[in-house]
């Protein structure tokens, strides 16, 4: 994976996770404008010729922001069971196969409550970091640089890539394109 091969300096840091912070809540607020008009009958849908449906984007995004914004940042707590329970992250995580995932896994409202919740913390989290729990080095995935703040700045990169095949999605069922 490129990397930055400079070592950002604090200021870095800090502007970075500001900049993290913004676009990931930019991002959420087109990726929930997108499925605000996708009827729930349509959510475990896969349209012909595609090989995933609205539901795993969804649950796939919730277990990613985890990941990167959570888990990534200051390992596993007790309570993450409770927002992120082992089923969600095996049915929804890197790996999974979205067609082999029925209704009956769990609802688009239970869905759209994790993904809004693991927001929120996900927020609070980042927004309490300091300078030296950013510079920490991690693996890969991670944008820019190879250390903490690198998860921060990928996590709206990958929901990007994930609203844009929601966006893909809502066309393959008729729906009409948001922008």
């Amino acid at each position: 994976m490129p990397q930055n091969s400079t070592q950002p300096t604090a200021e870095d840091l800090l502007r970075g996770k500001e900049l993290a912070i913004g676009q990931i809540s930019w991002m959420r607020g087109y990726t929930l404008q997108l499925l605000e008009s996708v009827p729930h009958e349509l959510w475990y849908q896969v349209p012909t010729g595609c090989q995933t449906h609205i539901a795993w984007q969804v649950g796939h995004l919730a277990v990613a922001q985890y990941g990167l914004m959570m888990f990534r940042q200051r390992g596993r707590e007790p309570d993450d069971l409770e927002l992120i329970p082992s089923w969600l992250r095996k049915q929804f995580g890197k790996g999974s196969v979205p067609s082999q995932i029925s209704p009956d896994v769990a609802s688009p409202v239970e869905l759209l409550d994790r993904l809004a919740a693991v927001h929120s913390a996900s927020l609070e989290i980042a927004a309490n970091q300091s300078v030296e729990q950013l510079a920490e080095p991690i693996e890969a995935p991670y944008a820019v640089y190879a250390n903490k703040l690198g998860a921060l700045l990928f996590c709206p990169l990958h929901e990007g890539i994930h609203a844009g095949q929601i966006g893909f999605l809502r066309r393959q069922h008729g729906l009409a394109p948001v922008r």
